[in-house]
């Protein structure tokens, strides 16, 4: 767990009850080795939730374009301005 409190740069306790949550919910799996305590992603516990997620991925895709594009167009406008 040690590596995953210093890549979350949270402090322990906050840490193992997040963790505990996903074991519950069966999204991690935990096993011991010595006195670590290993974490890994239960993959068919968290595919329907990335097959949920996946459905709103064309709508996001399709809204970042327009806000690119609508930066651009402002980006563009404002350099014409200035000459």
């Amino acid at each position: 767990m040690g590596d995953i409190v210093v890549a979350l740069g949270l402090e322990q306790p906050s840490v193992s009850k997040h963790l505990k949550v996903l074991r519950d919910v069966g999204l991690v799996r935990m096993r011991c080795q010595g006195r670590q305590k290993l974490y890994k992603t239960n993959a068919d516990a968290i595919r329907p939730l990335h097959d949920w997620a996946a459905g709103f991925e064309k709508y996001w895709q399709h809204t970042l374009k327009k806000v690119k594009e609508r930066a651009e167009e402002m980006a563009f406008k404002n350099s014409a301005e200035k000459k």
